[in-house]
């Protein structure tokens, strides 16, 4: 497995607003040391920080480091790191028994074992203060199936995480919730355009579920930044304690706290009627007659996923 890096920095996703963030990211050093200069350019500090992510000794080394150096104070974690998504691509559409047993761990043990491990150091800074945010990036597959089997596993158990941390830590008036971006365009996934591999990935839609135009999917997608966005927003929101426990979107943040993407535009919301009939060619001309204001009530989402 390529080494998972974690990086400490401070930056500001809206320029005039500055937040302390360590934040914990699966990418390259170069990608990192890249990024170190943007959020620099734009007025923060940024600590670039390596750590392997399959190591509990990094973690826990990276946030005594935080403990030491910032005498003790962690405004926010984002649980982002991951390593799977090269091996999730290679095994587009082949059943679990016959997908390597090593799937499982790929896809979870950075990006689910490493967050608890991350959210249990964050959680014993944060609680002595009183104060802090913990959020694990998450997406709708923990809602209903998407991709692979450990994946939906895992994104629904980050979905709980969030969940039930957020019931002990309440107490202690520390937030910890689940976000759910829509198809954000990464570099990983720039290349799958480009080499046409996201068309494989029409073969991960189940077969009760309309096949949806991928070119559509990913024309309306968001940037990397929108998240943080989001991000930002929820962190400086002073009643964020009410969230905690929750699943977001970050298109409903976008709309709740009127900030839009960095190219102006307002990505696709899983829950607008209109954006989901666009996907699917069955329906687009459908989408035409229904007004922009019509979404999916939460209950109902939530209830697309009950298991009873």
């Amino acid at each position: 497995m390529s080494p998972n890096f974690c990086t400490c920095f401070s930056f500001g996703s809206n320029l005039e607003k500055r937040l302390d963030i360590q934040t914990c990211a699966c990418s390259s050093a170069p990608f990192q040391l890249k990024k170190s200069r943007e959020f620099q350019k734009r007025g923060g500090k940024c600590i670039p920080v390596q750590c392997d992510h399959t190591k509990d000794s990094e973690i826990e080394e990276l946030f005594s480091r935080v403990s030491k150096e910032q005498d003790g104070c962690l405004d926010l974690l984002v649980n982002n790191a991951y390593a799977a998504v090269k091996a999730i691509a290679e095994n587009i559409g082949v059943p679990f028994w016959e997908q390597p047993i090593s799937m499982w761990d790929t896809v979870n043990n950075v990006g689910l074992r490493n967050n608890y491990l991350c959210s249990v150091h964050a959680a014993k800074l944060m609680t002595v203060r009183k104060s802090g945010l913990i959020v694990n990036i998450s997406s709708i597959g923990g809602l209903r199936y998407l991709f692979n089997v450990p994946y939906g596993v895992g994104k629904e158990a980050m979905d709980r995480m969030a969940a039930d941390c957020a019931v002990e830590l309440k107490k202690m008036n520390v937030s910890f919730v689940s976000l759910w971006p829509g198809l954000v365009k990464t570099e990983h996934m720039e290349h799958m355009i480009e080499t046409d591999v996201i068309k494989k990935f029409d073969k991960a839609v189940p077969e009760d579920m309309p096949k949806v135009d991928t070119g559509e999917m990913v024309e309306n997608a968001e940037t990397t930044e929108f998240a943080g966005k989001a991000i930002v927003a929820l962190a400086t929101d002073p009643k964020i304690i009410k969230k905690s426990g929750r699943i977001l979107t970050t298109a409903d943040l976008g709309k709740e706290y009127g900030f839009k993407d960095i190219d102006g535009k307002d990505p696709q919301n899983i829950r607008q009627v209109k954006s989901i009939l666009k996907l699917s060619p069955s329906t687009r001309r459908l989408a035409s007659v229904i007004p922009g204001f019509v979404y999916i009530p939460k209950w109902m989402l939530a209830a697309a996923g009950n298991k009873f």
